[in-house]
């Protein structure tokens, strides 16, 4: 039996692109996570993992590298482990199959590698754009943060977007530190908006 495996960073991403063909597969796994975090720790990773140990799994179809992880260690330890078990994983828009016959095949390895580094560059370039808006908004003045001695309510707290989108996580199921990496909060803000959240 072969799945598809289909992964977006946000609720609000469409999976349209990655699901082509969606119909050819006996399972189809999805995730909504950061591609920072490691594949064995989402939920549709670990599904994933368990039908390949069972020996149920035949081969895995992914719709680009990016999509398995942007992390380039953690990239290689999902292929290496999945060739430990015999499951080839196919990156179906880049036309790359890890193994042939059961076989590792090297050219695939190599050019593999190379995506997962330019994976690994892009997450960092986001991570460093958000962190220059951030600077450029404090600069112009409007990013100025909460006032010292002010204090919001309950509501106003969980109103805010980025807090109604961690709340929305951890009500599907999310933990507090791939919220945090979701929506780029502290885990100690994370904490918070779960407890605040049981209230209301």
């Amino acid at each position: 039996m072969k799945a598809l495996y289909v992964r977006i960073s946000s609720v609000d991403q469409k999976t349209d692109r990655q699901r082509v063909n969606d119909k050819n597969y006996d399972f189809v796994f999805e995730d909504k996570c950061s591609g920072s975090i490691p594949f064995a720790d989402r939920n549709g990773g670990r599904e994933v993992i368990e039908l390949a140990k069972k020996g149920v799994l035949k081969e895995l179809h992914v719709w680009q590298i990016d999509r398995l992880g942007r992390d380039l260690r953690d990239i290689m330890n999902t292929i290496h482990n999945f060739n430990q078990m015999n499951v080839p994983i196919h990156f179906v828009s880049q036309g790359l199959t890890t193994l042939n016959n059961g076989v590792e095949n090297p050219i695939s390895k190599m050019i593999i590698s190379i995506l997962g580094v330019v994976a690994e560059m892009e997450r960092k370039q986001i991570r460093e754009r958000q962190l220059e808006g951030i600077k450029i908004a404090k600069l112009k003045g409007s990013f100025l943060g909460r006032k010292k001695g002010t204090s919001e309510s309950v509501l106003d707290f969980l109103d805010k977007e980025k807090n109604r989108k961690a709340l929305d996580y951890l009500k599907k199921g999310f933990k507090i530190n791939e919220v945090s990496k979701l929506t780029d909060l502290h885990p100690n803000t994370i904490s918070k908006i779960k407890r605040l959240g049981l209230m209301i």
